[in-house]
């Protein structure tokens, strides 16, 4: 079992630390070994066992990021949190380095769940997580799969098996553009193989072009400035591998969403590119599902898709903690 990891001690995050909580750093591990690295929240000055989240997100961030804004938010307001860095990034472990899994990665939750059900302050069947961006479609997969979830938080969601096979806004829905792409990517495996290395796809492009689409900008804005700048961050630096986030394109994450019986609230801004991967999966998993009450869309007005980040003012805290309260 992997168990050594290399852990930052100081507060290294993108957001102050709060006083009303307590944090330290915790490692786990998944089902396939790999140990896993977490910051953990909790409120201060209680005792008795919390009901207990577990976060993580965006797709190609680091928990000293946004997931890190919501763990601490969330403990603020009377949960045991915790903030993990997915399998290949960050501080966890696992090799080779900036991959991407669907199974591998829904895996985590369901191992922070694990974590987080053997704990003495946490009580076991209050057990909630939260996914942002694409870590969003993965905690629909985990909740899809794991029963003792008992709610789920999406915020500006990801969609990663249609955005790979798809392209943005579906603009490369077709077998030729898929059968392209995936000739292109096992061309680079057949190269990578040969000269041993693995390539890095490039973060966020930077600098910044002048013609750059809208959502180019709104990630650069994030990722590239003192705003959301994390020198482990992928989005931040150099990406994933090229052929990182390949097995994407045919492991349709969304398939069993709508037969999710515990509650799942998605959020996600208005004026977000992204905003039709939470419309169309939330029309889905409520589609000939007999357990679509305790399932909400909540769009924010004039919210783009990086504000559901970090911006405070605009994240609904007051409605995700009110729903993990009501469903837990």
């Amino acid at each position: 079992m992997e168990t050594k990891l290399n852990l930052a001690n100081e507060w290294d995050k993108t957001f102050p630390k709060s006083d009303k909580v307590n944090h330290r750093k915790v490692t786990f591990h998944n089902r396939y070994g790999i140990t896993l690295a977490a910051d953990l929240y909790e409120p201060k000055d209680v005792s008795g066992k919390l009901p207990a989240i577990a976060v993580s997100g965006p797709f190609g961030a680091v928990k000293e990021q946004s997931s890190g804004i919501y763990a601490q938010a969330m403990a603020e307001r009377g949960f045991l949190t915790i903030a993990f860095d997915p399998s290949f990034t960050g501080e966890s472990g696992g090799e080779p380095r900036y991959m991407a899994s669907p199974d591998i990665n829904t895996e985590d939750f369901q191992a922070a769940v694990d974590f987080l059900s053997v704990q003495d302050n946490v009580d076991a069947d209050k057990i909630g997580i939260i996914g942002i961006c694409g870590w969003g479609g993965m905690a629909l997969n985990a909740a899809a799969l794991d029963t003792r979830i008992k709610a789920t938080v999406t915020s500006t969601m990801y969609d990663m098996s249609r955005v790979n096979a798809n392209g943005y806004f579906d603009e490369e829905d077709s077998e030729n553009a898929r059968y392209e792409k995936k000739k292109a990517l096992n061309e680079q495996r057949t190269k990578e193989y040969k000269e041993g290395n693995y390539v890095r796809g490039g973060g966020v492009v930077d600098p910044l072009p002048d013609d750059a689409p809208f959502f180019v900008k709104d990630y650069y804005d994030y990722y590239k400035t003192g705003r959301g700048y994390h020198k482990r961050s992928l989005n931040s630096n150099e990406g994933w591998n090229v052929t990182g986030c390949m097995s994407f394109i045919n492991m349709p994450i969304l398939k069993y969403s709508n037969e999710i019986r515990s509650a799942v609230l998605m959020l996600h801004g208005e004026k977000a590119h992204s905003c039709y991967f939470s419309k169309d999966a939330y029309k889905n998993m409520i589609m000939n599902s007999a357990y679509k009450d305790n399932k909400e869309l909540m769009i924010i007005p004039d919210a783009v898709h990086t504000d559901l980040y970090d911006i405070a003012d605009i994240i609904p805290f007051d409605k995700i903690e009110e729903f993990f309260k009501a469903n837990m």
